[in-house]
């Protein structure tokens, strides 16, 4: 049998981690066939642990909702790269650019969600966040060890940790 990209939302199974874009990082716990307004369905039953919610999801949506694979090793040394980049802020107003950070933390692109954590992200020499901006960056932060933690199967302060060096690394690339 040959793999083809419309099989491969199939290939998620229980015990995967997987990325969902308005969630992060999530477990596959199995799948499961319900009936919905008469139509049979066969989900993917997917468990958050962090947030303590469970969500189902049609088999055959997987793959147009965003779900995915965790990012690859390759995938998280460049999101790790772009940590270390030059924050990129465009001279908008405030509310436009938070519109932007959050639709990058929803994408569910690990090199999106790396983009906010290195703009939003602040060394001791620079003046505090704003409560929203403080909240965006909290969010992408969380999105971004959740998902390296999960990758190099590792706790999540250690992989706070390799994310902080790259973080200090940029300091050192921006002063």
């Amino acid at each position: 049998m040959t793999s083809n990209t419309a099989a491969a939302p199939q290939s998620f199974k229980p015990g995967d981690h997987i990325v969902y874009p308005a969630h992060g990082v999530g477990r596959v716990t199995g799948l499961e066939r319900q009936t919905v307004a008469g139509t049979e369905l066969e989900v993917f039953v997917i468990s958050f642990e962090q947030d303590k919610m469970t969500l189902r999801v049609p088999t055959a949506k997987a793959r147009s909702c965003g779900m995915r694979p965790l990012a690859s090793s390759k995938q998280v040394d460049e999101a790790l790269k772009t940590l270390s980049g030059r924050a990129r802020i465009k001279r908008t107003m405030w509310s436009r650019r938070a519109q932007e950070y959050e639709a990058k933390i929803n994408s569910g692109d690990l090199i999106s969600i790396a983009e906010v954590v290195r703009d939003l992200h602040r060394g001791g020499d620079q003046p505090e966040q704003s409560y929203s901006e403080r909240q965006l960056y909290e969010s992408a932060l969380d999105r971004m060890v959740r998902e390296l933690a999960a990758v190099e199967n590792t706790d999540r302060d250690t992989a706070m940790a390799r994310m902080s060096q790259s973080l200090a690394s940029k300091k050192a690339v921006a002063a």
